[in-house]
């Protein structure tokens, strides 16, 4: 852990145990402060990858929706011009939403899967 982020370490110790110098514990007792780190403190998410707490996506994904909502009843949803920009797609990093493809049968989904997955099915 230290060696992804130890600001970020340093950071957790402080806000969840109220130890400013994790470094003068002894290591067996500094592993096992780690070890009971919340998973949404700094240092579990900058190891499992997540930009942002789950709490924080989940009220995005909410807002999200309300705006879907509302936009959809508006003469721009009705003609499908000037859709909102997702939240959590700003706070994922992800630029404009995936395409959907269709497929006409079942047939052509699995040729279609056959392919992306190297022929498994």
């Amino acid at each position: 852990m230290a060696a992804t982020d130890e600001d970020a370490l340093a950071c957790d110790f402080a806000q969840v145990y109220h130890i400013l110098d994790w470094k003068r514990l002894p290591l067996r007792a500094a592993a096992v402060f780690a070890q009971g780190l919340p998973e949404d403190s700094r240092i579990m998410r900058r190891l499992s990858g997540a930009p942002v707490r789950l709490e924080t996506l989940l009220l995005a994904r909410i807002a999200d929706c309300l705006a879907l909502l509302w936009w959809a009843k508006t003469e721009d949803g009705q003609r499908g011009r000037n859709r909102p920009e997702p939240i959590s797609n700003l706070l994922l990093g992800v630029n404009g939403d995936k395409p959907t493809r269709g497929f006409e049968s079942p047939a052509a989904f699995m040729a279609a899967w056959a392919t992306l997955s190297g022929g498994e099915t």
